[in-house]
């Protein structure tokens, strides 16, 4: 017998007992890499960029801004690239099934934030080839199971001039994003196409997208921004991707410290419950263990073992939760915007790999250090 298979049978001695332990611990896992997931995620702020300024309403950003302010940004020399946008809510067919559209010019968005989208020259030039045709995220385009070269209807809360919410495309095209974490539940509409049609707040947008200049601190261009317009009618706000995000998740709860506390208090008590077993278990092994030390087994390899056993335990519950995370991932849909991320895998084997060995340590030091007598009268 291996000393691998030996470890493995004291771990699965008792399997029922082994088996609760590690559906415990992949339960745990599975809580941690889902919430991780939705962190990394399009809804989260953990894939965000730093550098990619949006420019907002200071007053509240569902108001609009003038898109006049489009050549007073543009004319920063540290302003690499600006577009605008008007965020068009509506649905497609039932109420709940709901949906965005961003109005935007093609060129525009794809010099500041075609990157990040994933817009390729073949894209703009498909949305550019009649005024109504849309560019569909992906994420958007398999949760409505919608293809190129169909023609949707979305009903919006924006009212046209005719009186009609009823707004119809073409699909031109499908984006990608950059990576998991880009947020592609949303469409891409051409501007003036929505501005000639709608009936009101005409030739306004309700945010500019900025990029900087490459070595210019995204910082000090938006506090720029803010004090050209400081005493306009419409003061602006300029923040960064990620603080958007993060204060726009703010308003609803602290979504990272929660996932903190209910991961953290999920790892406590199952370190808590691991520990009290698997001493335990050193306990009704204690003659076993006198014997192999009578046999010539030194206290570093029964130390060993006794990791072993605990790192089996951890690794195989921790593969289930997170396989079954991956799963989830995969069939809950992309608008919840769940990314498991190859970071998300390798912090999850980290986590499993240190419990592991910080649950074993205490009953592997007892096994080391029972003496052989000790061992032998527990017989």
């Amino acid at each position: 017998m291996t000393f691998f298979q030996l470890m493995r049978r004291n771990a699965c001695r008792k399997r029922f007992r082994a088996t609760l332990l590690m559906f415990s611990v992949g339960i745990a896992f599975l809580i941690y890499a889902l919430t991780a997931s939705f962190l990394g995620g399009s809804q989260g702020a953990a894939g965000a960029s730093d550098n990619l300024l949006g420019v907002f309403n200071k007053s509240g950003r569902g108001l609009p801004l003038p898109f006049a302010y489009l050549n007073r940004i543009a004319a920063d020399g540290d302003v690499a690239a600006v577009a605008y946008t008007a965020r068009m809510r509506g649905f497609v067919e039932v109420e709940k099934n709901v949906v965005m559209t961003s109005a935007v010019d093609p060129r525009s968005i794809a010099a500041a934030n075609g990157d990040e989208l994933g817009l390729t020259s073949a894209l703009i030039a498909a949305l550019e080839e009649g005024r109504d045709r849309v560019l569909v995220g992906r994420a958007l385009a398999e949760a409505q199971a919608w293809l190129v070269g169909q023609r949707i209807s979305v009903t919006s809360q924006l009212i046209k001039a005719d009186g009609s919410r009823d707004w119809s495309f073409v699909i031109a095209g499908i984006f990608e994003g950059a990576n998991a974490s880009t947020d592609t539940y949303f469409m891409l509409a051409r501007y003036d196409t929505i501005n000639a049609a709608r009936a009101r707040d005409k030739d306004t947008v309700d945010a500019f997208v900025v990029r900087p200049r490459q070595g210019v601190s995204p910082g000090v261009l938006a506090a720029r921004i803010d004090a050209l317009f400081a005493n306009s009618a419409a003061q602006t706000r300029t923040q960064s991707e990620k603080q958007f995000l993060e204060a726009f998740l703010r308003q609803f709860a602290d979504v990272g410290l929660i996932v903190s506390l209910v991961v953290g208090a999920a790892f406590v008590t199952i370190l808590m419950i691991t520990v009290n077993t698997m001493l335990s278990a050193v306990r009704e092994r204690s003659f076993e263990i006198g014997v192999m030390k009578v046999l010539g087994f030194s206290q570093g390899r029964i130390m060993t073992l006794v990791l072993g056993e605990t790192l089996f335990i951890f690794a195989t519950g921790g593969a289930g939760g997170l396989l079954l995370a991956r799963l989830a991932t995969l069939l809950i849909g992309p608008e919840f915007g769940l990314a498991f991320s190859l970071s998300v895998l390798l912090k999850s084997v980290a986590i499993l790999a240190g419990l592991g060995l910080l649950t074993g340590l205490l009953p592997a030091l007892n096994a080391m250090r029972l003496p052989i007598v000790n061992a032998f009268r527990t017989r």
